[in-house]
């Protein structure tokens, strides 16, 4: 009981060789801190983490779907129609192959 006592009125860290335990409750209480610290470092990753996934989710829909528009638009009939309405049409004589001959 005087033990307990002893505890409770903090009289380990009044006494003349009370320094040691005192250096001893500063280093528990920096290691706490840096534990702390530590764990909030983790929590600030992981949402970040979290945040960039979400974006890549995103960029990544975005770039399929402009894909698909770029396969639409390459479609030889949506260029024919367009260059229709500029007045361009097709060619009426096929195209001439160059061929060159190396001597």
């Amino acid at each position: 009981m005087k033990k307990l006592l002893s505890i409770l009125n903090i009289e380990f860290l009044i006494r003349n060789d009370a320094l040691k335990n005192w250096r001893m409750i500063l280093f528990l209480s920096l290691l706490a801190l840096i534990m702390i610290a530590s764990g909030h470092s983790a929590d600030r990753k992981i949402f970040k983490i979290a945040a960039l996934n979400t974006e890549i989710k995103a960029l990544k829909s975005d770039f399929i779907e402009a894909k698909k528009q770029l396969l639409v638009l390459k479609k030889e009939t949506n260029i024919t129609r367009r260059l229709a309405e500029k007045g361009v049409g097709p060619a009426k004589t096929p195209p001439i192959k160059i061929v060159l001959i190396d001597e």
